[in-house]
């Protein structure tokens, strides 16, 4: 995965919030590159999160962690329960972008502490977990901040930083628009503007799509980290285009 970003390849993936093991077991089978676990906007523990990493294993989705904030705990975490990346929210600058990097690192390189119970199979692999975290950590931060868009450039120069990820509604929250009211022609100057600096500085972007359409348009547009839907709104798209089909029938 951390191969193909650097390289410059698109990969798909979608979002879990729903909290359930069968969801993901199911989408991880779909053929997405890679699945975030929801944690910062619903109820998740860290029993009922390890139940849906285990629900991904065998397949080739990977398992990516939205932690509920950038806090070295949480971080931590994510990691040890078997996370092979984490999706940081509301950074503001390159200095918490440094830290959250430093938070997935072992030392020297970083300030993680040891004890990655379930991702090194409890123990059975310690020792190549140890030797290869630091390069298989994958770090995506969201940009939803006006003091992120400030310091855009510094961020991206971070060492570490795989990718960032448009948060649009909370992005149009910090501006002081009106997120229902999308689009906007500042955040998409803004994405064309973050997408120039991240070529520049070999960072991947991404951003979230509703319909194919939107897909392809993103995609020829440059974004490499695409996203489709989130569980519960491809589940309501399907539902809805079944319901409103039905009551057309039932019309006529």
């Amino acid at each position: 995965m951390r191969q193909k970003l650097q390289a410059g390849e698109e990969t798909l993936g979608t979002f879990l919030g729903l909290g359930s093991p069968n969801v993901a077991e199911l989408l991880a089978h779909a053929g997405f590159d890679w699945l975030v676990i929801e944690t910062e906007h619903n109820g998740l523990d860290s029993a009922e999160i390890e139940q849906m990493l285990m629900a991904m294993n065998g397949t080739d989705a990977i398992p990516i962690i939205r932690i509920p904030a950038a806090d070295h705990f949480f971080i931590q975490r994510a990691l040890d329960m078997g996370g092979l990346g984490i999706l940081a929210p509301m950074v503001r600058s390159a200095e918490e972008a440094a830290t959250i990097v430093r938070a997935t690192r072992y030392p020297p390189a970083g300030a993680r502490s040891f004890g990655p119970l379930r991702a090194s199979h409890y123990t059975f692999d310690n020792a190549d977990y140890f030797a290869r975290a630091n390069e298989n950590i994958l770090v995506i931060l969201i940009l939803e901040t006006k003091e992120a868009v400030a310091d855009l450039e510094a961020i991206l120069s971070v060492p570490g930083v795989d990718g960032i990820y448009l948060g649009p509604f909370d992005l149009c929250l910090s501006l002081g628009l009106d997120p229902m009211q999308q689009p906007f022609a500042e955040v998409e100057a803004l994405v064309e503007r973050a997408l120039a600096l991240c070529k520049e500085k070999g960072v991947a972007f991404g951003i979230g799509c509703s319909t194919p359409q939107e897909l392809a348009q993103r995609r020829a547009q440059g974004c490499t980290l695409l996203g489709y839907g989130a569980d519960y709104s491809l589940l309501a798209n399907a539902a809805r285009t079944g319901v409103e089909a039905f009551q057309r029938f039932r019309i006529a």
